[in-house]
């Protein structure tokens, strides 16, 4: 239990410190080798870095939509049922995300215009490891859906039997989405980031992953020949914020939800009540033991911290400092904090509010700033599929009515050319009038 008005400001940051995430100079150096092999051997270095590290006997990058047909049937009725049920909650809120465009005259005769319109092609990468991630398939595919992306290019690391999870296939049917190539990792990000001779190079590239894919990602965004990504990500976090009438064990089953995600993975309960920390680490010891991924969820618990605080304002307080992906409010009156919350990627409130409903089937989307981002990027929305671009016309009236003040400020700014841009025009509407 840390008091948290008994420490120094050094040790308030340290007591908020995220697990620390590999940055290495050889994590750095191995990924820009992936990369450059992916550029200059194309669908060879895919194949070999597949076969290395996920499917040895693989012979083709292209899963055909008969084959996600097949593996999307093997889905019991009841996963398919509740696949559908978020599909449907997930399509409903992004598609009341859609923005409206806007026309607007500034100056009578010039009319200014902002439009949107969708992403040409997108890559979702969707993890592969020690669960499938159909959710995630959601997360990136329904809005690429909603929006109207032209292409939606999904990639997946393969079995050893050269498959997929059939859970992936049929929430890649449900979006529609028909190009799935089985690789996964930094081979994964630079193939769909630089294009190969199987898989055509996109716009940008959406999707969590581990240290090799979060590294990839960040390199390729960083040049003009790679792609633009979601956002910067790093181990995912919870943070409970709760006072004297949370629920123990609802507490102690939001942490460890977090905490099967990964070793590195962070939860953190911040709360008034010294009584209530005591009654969640009794109840996480409880519900540890039975749960299946115990091994991981037990690391990651080594990276938890239960913050007791004089007043709910302060706790809100350190919050605010932490900046969480998560944040669960089990408060009396939670929904009247809001106003006091600056700074997390999703808010779950109240008692009934877990943060698995946002990770499947709510409608909100799980993918969400991680490592402190909250407090400057957003959740992943349908915008992040689309991109605006403005419009401007102006008529000879727009030309004579805001003509003289462009050229005033471009003599301010000692750009002859663009003084000249107008002035060509204003004159020739003066001898028009001549």
């Amino acid at each position: 239990m840390i008091n948290w008005s008994t420490l120094t400001t050094a040790e308030q940051v340290a007591a908020l410190a995220r697990p620390a995430m590999a940055d290495s100079a050889r994590l750095k150096a191995t990924v820009a080798d992936i990369l450059a092999a992916v550029q200059q051997r194309g669908d060879d270095a895919v194949l070999e870095f597949t076969r290395r590290f996920d499917s040895p006997a693989l012979n083709s990058l292209k899963l055909s939509v008969e084959k996600r047909d097949e593996l999307a049937q093997r889905v019991t009725p009841q996963v398919q049922s509740a696949i559908q049920t978020a599909f449907a909650n997930v399509k409903q809120f992004h598609e009341a995300q859609y923005p409206q465009d806007i026309r607007l005259t500034t100056t009578p005769g010039v009319v200014c215009e902002q439009r949107f319109t969708a992403l040409e092609a997108v890559g979702l990468y969707i993890p592969g490891g020690s669960a499938p991630l159909p959710s995630t398939v959601m997360m990136l595919g329904v809005p690429a859906l909603v929006a109207g992306c032209e292409r939606k290019v999904l990639c997946t690391p393969p079995n050893a039997e050269q498959e997929i999870a059939p859970e992936i296939a049929y929430a890649a049917k449900c979006c529609g989405i028909g190009e799935i190539y089985l690789c996964g990792g930094a081979q994964a990000i630079a193939a769909m980031a630089f294009g190969t001779e199987t898989i055509t190079k996109v716009d940008k590239i959406f999707g969590p992953g581990n240290s090799f894919v979060t590294e990839a990602k960040q390199q390729v965004s960083q040049r003009a020949d790679g792609a633009a990504i979601d956002m910067p990500a790093g181990p995912s976090e919870v943070l409970v914020l709760a006072d004297d009438s949370a629920d123990a064990d609802f507490v102690a089953s939001d942490l460890l939800s977090q905490a099967e995600h990964g070793p590195d993975s962070q939860a953190i309960l911040v709360t008034n009540s010294a009584t209530l920390i005591e009654a969640v680490e009794m109840a996480v010891t409880k519900q540890l033991a039975a749960l299946s991924r115990n091994s991981i969820a037990s690391k990651a618990m080594e990276n938890a911290r239960y913050i007791v605080t004089d007043t709910i304002n302060e706790a809100i307080a350190v919050s605010n400092q932490y900046a969480p992906e998560h944040l669960i409010v089990q408060c009396d009156n939670a929904r009247g904090l809001l106003p006091l919350i600056k700074h997390a990627g999703s808010i779950f409130l109240g008692p009934w509010s877990p943060e698995s409903a946002g990770d499947y089937a709510s409608g909100t989307n799980h993918v969400l700033p991680t490592y402190g981002y909250a407090r400057n990027y957003s959740s992943l929305g349908l915008l992040d599929f689309m991109r605006r671009y403005t419009i401007q016309e102006l008529s000879e009236d727009g030309m004579r009515n805001l003509g003289p003040a462009i050229m005033q400020l471009a003599d301010a700014e000692g750009l002859d050319a663009h003084r000249n841009a107008v002035g060509f025009r204003l004159d020739k509407l003066n001898k028009q009038n001549d």
